[in-house]
């Protein structure tokens, strides 16, 4: 039996965000919106919901990727809109995510700003929306913004990347 979970991510634009997880291999669905959790975190802000299989890529993979293609060092203006956040489904989640953070602080000069956070409500992207990149590879935004951070998995964590749909979505890549 396949075992399948989930985790979510929030940090820059949802379309940026869902397009790199979206190449991945071992994701099976993600899916696009925006997140409220508790206290002065209930607010929506853009973040994806990732159901991946951990018998073909762990949460330490997936946050390590998480942290790499966002500013996850960064507190910048628009931190309501796009709060660096990683958040959980369990008390479990909860614990390895924020060890797992611990433990990749090594691998970043500055401080790691990414929150880890109680997942409470999901409101869905606009259908027009999901998809983004892959059904819209070529736009100006793709190409400026997605585009560099999927360069950036290519570089750093190729040995997970589904390298046929990447391909087939931006073959320059």
């Amino acid at each position: 039996m396949v075992t399948k979970t989930k985790i979510a991510f929030g940090g820059g634009c949802h379309w940026c965000t869902e397009a790199v997880f979206q190449s991945l291999v071992g994701v099976n669905n993600v899916e696009q919106g925006f997140i409220a959790s508790t206290n002065e975190d209930n607010t929506f802000s853009e973040a994806v919901i990732v159901h991946f299989n951990p018998e073909e890529i762990s949460l330490e993979t997936l946050i390590e990727i998480h942290l790499h293609t966002h500013k996850s060092t960064s507190q910048h203006s628009m931190r309501k809109k796009y709060r660096s956040a990683v958040y959980v489904f369990s008390k479990e989640q909860k614990l390895d995510a924020t060890q797992i953070i611990k433990s990749l602080q090594k691998s970043f000069h500055q401080k790691i700003i990414t929150q880890v956070l109680d997942f409470v409500e999901f409101k869905a992207s606009d259908e027009r929306l999901i998809n983004y990149y892959y059904s819209n590879a070529k736009k100006p935004f793709c190409e400026k913004f997605i585009n560099p951070k999927l360069k950036t998995l290519l570089a750093n964590f190729s040995k997970h990347v589904n390298r046929n749909k990447l391909n087939h979505a931006s073959p320059s890549l």
